[in-house]
């Protein structure tokens, strides 16, 4: 497979949009403040390790629980 442009349009395309500048980053200014983005993505990671931690602990009793009722028969081998 190749990289570039294949055919007539594709070319055009390219030689088109060659000179455009479409990632300025100088311009645009941030709607969120980054300090602010990182404390919603710690929040969000905190929660979901307590849920995880949780679920996990949760399955360790019910593992707990359903063995402790658990009744164990001796059949014989046939």
């Amino acid at each position: 497979m190749a990289v570039g442009a294949q055919d007539y349009i594709d070319k055009l395309i390219v030689k088109k949009y060659a000179k455009a500048k479409v990632d300025n980053h100088d311009v645009v200014s941030s709607m969120v403040s980054p300090e602010k983005m990182m404390s919603a993505m710690n929040d969000y990671s905190t929660v979901s390790r307590n849920m995880f931690l949780l679920q996990q602990k949760l399955k360790q009793a019910c593992s707990s629980v359903n063995n402790a009722g658990a009744v164990y028969k001796r059949r014989a081998i046939v």
